[in-house]
Order: C-alpha cells, then structure tokens, then sequence
C-alpha cells in the first residue's frame, strides 16, 4: 500500500480525492454565503456562521478541512515538480494549445494564485472569527453571536477600501473558476471515470460547475459593494 501511494498514479489519486473533498466545501461555502443576498438583515448568514463556530465543527470538520487543503496543495507541488523533472525541456514543434485548454497548462499557477486568494479570505473573515474574535455581537434567538455579516459587507462597502476589496474577490471568483474548470473533470477521470464518454459528459459538468462557482462568488461582493449599503 505504501508503495502504490508513493507511486505517481497513487499521488494522483490523492490529490483527486481531495480536490472532490474541495469540491464539495466550495459549493457548501457558497450556499451559506449566498444567504447575504436574499436576507438583509443578515439573521440567516449569522445562523448559518455560527453553526459553523460550534464545537462539532470547529473541532471536528474544520481540521479536516484544513488536512484536505494541505494534502491538496502538497501533493500538487509534489507532482508538477516530478513532472518538470521527467521532462526538463519543452517541446519547440508542439502546440499545446490545440489539445488542451489555458486552464489545464497552467493549474500549478491558477492553484497558486488561488491559494493567495484564500490566505487572505482567512485574514479578512477566519481568523477574527474563529481565533481573535474581532467581530461585532449581534442577538439571535436570544443568543449574543458574532455579526458575521456585518463584517462581510462593512468590507465590501466601505469607502474606496471597499472597491478594492470587490475587485480582489471578483477575481479570486474568476481564478478559482479557471482552477476548477479542469480541475473538476481531471480528478474524476483519475479514480476511474477515463473512456471517452463520461470525459465529455464530466468536461460539460465541470464547466457548468466552474461557471456557477465562479458567478456565485463574484455576484455577492458586487451585489454588497453596490446595492446593499
């Protein structure tokens, strides 16, 4: 068993296994993030936030999570290094755009710029959340909880600080977007779903995917920066 994970297919099927872990969070994240735009009072983003601050699963699932981006992020290093070293030279007479797409050449760049992305989402929202604790309170069935969604909006909303914000999240929307929209396809097909047709089936769905992420994450800061103030 070791051997096979040491082995490049077994590297593979690790870093396959947690991207699709990924996967799924990133669309849990966007479902709970979602809630700022159809509530304005932001009760429900401020459920939803401190739900995810409870014991269960701040001790339980988010070390977990927090594994499957570190497994993610090593194992990726690990095999674009060991893939630049079984072919140290490019290849002047090929031309890889015509069979692959700007995505799939370039995922170790769109994963570390999207890596960027999330060590400053932490800064902004995870860490005065769950560690320093800089959040206003607010009441919720009689229970002072912290004001996650005043926190969310009095970043995207204010002044020229907050434009700014908006931009870097709009961006961070598209790069994870691109990162997702081989990543999607590529993990499935590397446990198994390789012939030709569930790779056109799951291209299709990792586009449509790639495309939802990305457009979700991007409407909620633009939508706070510029209609909800």
């Amino acid at each position: 068993m070791s051997s096979f994970l040491s082995s490049s297919i077994g590297k593979k099927l690790i870093m396959s296994l947690s991207g699709i872990f990924l996967v799924v969070f990133v669309l849990v994240h966007l479902i709970l993030n979602s809630f700022l735009l159809f509530d304005s009072t932001g009760e429900l983003f401020n459920a939803g936030a401190h739900f995810m601050s409870l014991p269960v699963i701040r001790f339980g699932l988010q070390p977990v999570l927090f594994g499957g981006f570190i497994i993610h992020i090593i194992y990726a290093i690990t095999l674009t290094l060991q893939n630049m070293k079984a072919r140290p030279q490019k290849y002047a007479v090929q031309n890889l755009s015509n069979s692959s797409t700007w995505s799939s050449r370039n995922m170790f760049v769109l994963g570390g710029l999207v890596l960027v992305f999330l060590a400053m989402h932490l800064m902004h929202f995870f860490i005065k959340m769950q560690i320093t604790g800089e959040v206003p309170t607010t009441m919720l069935n009689g229970e002072e909880v912290h004001n996650g969604a005043k926190l969310v909006k009095d970043l995207f909303t204010t002044g020229t600080l907050g434009l700014v914000y908006t931009c870097l999240y709009v961006l961070g929307a598209i790069l994870l977007g691109l990162h997702l929209s081989h990543g999607f396809w590529s993990a499935f097909q590397s446990i198994g779903f390789s012939n030709n047709i569930w790779r056109k089936r799951l291209e299709k769905v990792s586009y449509f995917y790639a495309f939802f992420i990305a457009a979700g994450f991007t409407i909620i800061p633009l939508y706070l920066h510029f209609f909800a103030k």
